[in-house]
């Protein structure tokens, strides 16, 4: 085999590195969704009202979920005003709203919420609203963040646990099957498996356990409640924890079938193929093992659902087969030195391909999902998730700096595994002295061929120079110590990206914080003033109509009748209906009530944005009414398209 040269394999050294930093960080200039937000409510927050609401609706950037207690409304006193749990409004599922008590005394009041985003992730917060006017409030909300608990920092711990179980289980089989069927049979292999599969079930299980108190913000001895880890098993997260366990059950019964097969000699001599079958089977538990977390975290909410979602799951693969892989190979490495023997170099070889197959896939896949999560160059650096996204780039460039290192002790060991497989040994031809007139001697006697007339007898070459004497160990404990280095690296990379899941991402903080600006700079009401004839020569009133929010869905709509000079008028009766002509809806009529100086409903539905007519009947007496129009702009739902 001939070896590359070390200015050439430097050169493709840059170059990979060059392009594993543009291909991540390239990805980060796109746009999506990820981790819940909320976009608006109703009431706003801080908004003064002037007569108590029926509900308290709040919509989200994405579909929630709730449990009972995930939304509260609490009065100045600090009692609950909700008595009902929260429900999805019209059934969509980005909204939660509760019904309120009814004759709510003024005052200032608080909602605290929490829910979970479509990706498994509980976000929280608390805004208030006043009835009347604002007061002094004595309801009382944390403000702490969910991962500082304790329930959040062993929810956080186990997760890490689980990756790195994953990636032990995955790498380890992979190098067993794919590169060195005889290292199954050794000691060290089958403690890392065993390893492996146990942190990962002990990872999974408490998990399970914490998933319930992670959602409801309860502490860690609600761990064992078994209605809330029934209720836990039926959700997306829960389920997926749930097959996991089964497909780790179904691991055990698998290894245990198959562990003759992986065994061979203790020696490695004789390593046994496990068959393509057996790795088919392999790659299929990997996968559907990987889509356990692709379908409750990340990849499972934003756009793109369909592709991001095996993404995710190539991604933690190829994680698994290269860290794992690297830390079965370190492992190899260390024991079968330790006893004098060697790993063969094809096997080596075998990772190395393998191995740098997992890069490639690791680095298109991220690239990928920072397109999805990060949003905008901008975020790389004003984000808590893109500046953890640029830390962990960084380590990768160092992991991928270290394994170039590796890549050039395994091609010296595969250019003298080479030579040494396909050299013969010839012996040289000896000198010889034949004196002239001496006795004959056979020349088969002095091992050379007969030369007529006598004389001196040289080889036709003489001796090579001997070549120096390279012992294969040496360069395996170059190959060791840098694979050691470079699965250290790893580690931190798997840290890094545990970090990052539970981090919202770029896109989704930059969505939430939008909506809110976008709220706080949205008229909180709609105000159209229509005036009307009052049946008297240069008398002439106007109706004010105010709708609050002044956007799709419920209103609360109030209209004040004044009179030519400006003051409060009082009319008999007072009617209005809204048409949406453009769209051919309606006319919808509000059923205005008589409110002992102004007229008021409190639950009008408006199902669509856009430019509304109002339709204005004034009976100003027994017998004079008359029929005015105006109109009034309806605002979309916050992150909706106006039609």
């Amino acid at each position: 085999m001939r070896p590359v040269p070390r200015p050439a394999r430097t050169s493709l050294t840059v170059l990979a590195l060059l392009a594993a930093v543009c291909a991540l960080l390239v990805g980060g200039a796109g746009s999506a969704f990820a981790h819940a937000g909320l976009s608006g409510s109703d009431p706003a927050d801080s908004t003064v009202l002037k007569e108590a609401p029926r509900h308290v609706t709040l919509t989200f950037t994405e579909s929630v979920t709730f449990s009972e207690d995930s939304l509260r409304v609490l009065s100045p006193e600090n009692r609950r005003v909700n008595p009902a749990p929260a429900q999805y409004a019209d059934g969509k599922s980005n909204t939660a709203r509760v019904q309120l008590s009814d004759e709510l005394p003024q005052g200032t009041y608080t909602v605290a919420w929490r829910v979970v985003s479509a990706d498994g992730h509980p976000i929280s917060g608390a805004f208030v609203f006043s009835i009347g006017k604002p007061s002094e409030t004595a309801a009382v909300v944390p403000d702490g963040s969910l991962d500082d608990s304790a329930v959040g920092r062993l929810y956080a711990f186990f997760r890490y646990l689980a990756y790195s179980g994953l990636a032990l289980l995955v790498g380890a089989a992979a190098f067993v099957a794919v590169c060195l069927p005889g290292a199954g049979g050794e000691r060290p292999v089958r403690r890392l498996l065993a390893a492996g599969w146990a942190v990962l079930v002990v990872s999974t299980v408490a998990l399970l356990l914490l998933r319930g108190p992670y959602e409801t913000g309860g502490g860690p001895t609600s761990v064992f409640d078994l209605s809330q880890l029934g209720r836990t098993v039926v959700g997306r997260p829960g389920a997926a924890l749930a097959v996991r366990l089964v497909l780790l059950a179904a691991a055990a019964v698998l290894l245990g079938r198959y562990a003759a097969r992986l065994r061979g000699r203790d020696d490695g001599t004789e390593p046994r193929d496990l068959g393509r079958r057996v790795r088919r089977v392999g790659a299929a538990f990997a996968l559907a093992l990987a889509f356990t977390w692709a379908a409750a975290e990340h990849a499972s909410a934003g756009i793109q659902v369909p592709l991001a979602v095996p993404v995710a799951v190539l991604h933690l693969v190829a994680m698994g087969v290269w860290l794992g892989g690297l830390v079965t190979l370190a492992i190899v490495l260390r024991s079968r030195g330790a006893a004098g023997r060697t790993v063969p170099a094809d096997a080596v070889g075998r990772f190395s391909t393998m191995a740098f197959a997992a890069v490639a896939v690791l680095v298109g896949t991220g690239m990928y999902q920072s397109w999805r999560q990060v949003g905008s160059w901008e975020a790389l650096t004003t984000t808590s998730y893109g500046r953890i996204l640029l830390v962990k780039v960084a380590v990768v460039v160092a992991v991928l700096w270290v394994a170039s290192f590796s890549r050039r002790w395994t091609a010296r060991l595969l250019h003298e595994a080479a030579p040494a497989a396909g050299t013969r040994t010839v012996p040289e031809p000896e000198r010889v002295k034949v004196t002239v007139g001496a006795p004959d001697v056979p020349a088969a006697a002095v091992g050379a061929p007969d030369v007529p007339g006598g004389g001196e007898v040289r080889g036709a070459a003489g001796p090579p120079p001997p070549e120096a004497d390279v012992d294969p160990r040496a360069h395996q404990r170059g190959l060791r110590r840098t694979v050691a280095v470079e699965a250290a690296l790893g580690v931190v990379v798997l840290a890094v990206s545990t970090l990052l899941t539970g981090t919202q991402p770029s896109r989704a903080a930059g969505e939430s914080a939008a909506a809110a600006v976008a709220a706080a700079q949205e008229p909180q009401a709609r105000v159209a003033t229509v005036p009307f004839d009052m049946g008297k020569a240069g008398h002439q009133g106007a109706v004010q109509v105010t709708l609050a929010p002044g956007r799709v869905g419920e209103n609360t709509v109030e209209a004040v009748v004044f009179s030519a000079d400006g003051g409060l008028a009082t009319v008999p009766e007072l009617r209005l209906t809204l048409t949406q002509e453009a769209l051919g809806i309606g006319p919808i009529d509000a059923r205005l009530k008589n409110q002992k100086g102004f007229w008021a409903v409190y639950d009008l539905q408006l199902p669509m944005p856009g430019e509304w007519t109002l339709n204005i009947t004034v009976r100003t007496s027994e017998i004079d009414q008359v029929t005015v129009r105006g109109s009034v702009h309806i605002a979309p739902l916050p992150g909706r398209p106006a039609a």
